[in-house]
């Protein structure tokens, strides 16, 4: 039997979106290590304007992404005093509303933190709880991976962090 587009119809209305987020950050002496909200232990931060979150801005750009819109220096540019030293869950919370004023939802997002040091595995879950509070999300919609970069460029020489996400969306 042949389903025509008509009988289709409540099939393919809502769609699935997807986007991919990366961001990197330098090392530099002086500042906390913020992680997916969390403080981890090392005796370097990341530089940046805001916290400079790589994981939380790699998932906001995902989730940005999936919706066609800009990149989050779009929404929070470095050159707004605003932004001076904010924490990156403000900027999960805008890219939440973005989803919701248009009427969708975020099915998903999974990301992989890529450093050589430190380890970040034992923080994953609070991460992970982190993000998913400020996506308005559960847990278990939220990977969060971590890898090293095998010794090799400038992750591997512990110069900084970078990290990539991938979001789902799901849109009217």
């Amino acid at each position: 039997m042949f389903l025509g587009p008509t009988a289709l119809r409540p099939y393919i209305e809502r769609m699935v979106h997807v986007g991919i987020g990366y961001d990197v950050h330098a090392f530099v002496a002086g500042r906390q290590l913020i992680l997916g909200g969390v403080e981890i232990p090392h005796s370097k931060g990341l530089d940046g304007h805001s916290d400079a979150d790589v994981l939380m801005h790699a998932i906001c750009d995902a989730v940005l992404g999936a919706v066609g819109e800009q990149d989050i220096g779009h929404f929070f540019p470095n050159t707004d005093p605003r932004w001076k030293g904010a924490p990156s869950k403000v900027f999960l919370e805008e890219a939440a509303r973005v989803i919701a004023a248009r009427g969708g939802r975020i099915v998903n997002v999974d990301a992989t933190i890529i450093a050589q040091a430190p380890k970040v595995y034992p923080h994953a879950a609070k991460m992970k709880q982190n993000i998913a509070k400020a996506l308005q999300l559960a847990v278990g919609q939220v990977g969060i991976k971590a890898t090293t970069n095998e010794h090799l460029g400038f992750i591997g020489r512990e110069e900084g962090i970078a990290a990539m996400a991938v979001a789902s969306v799901d849109l009217p």
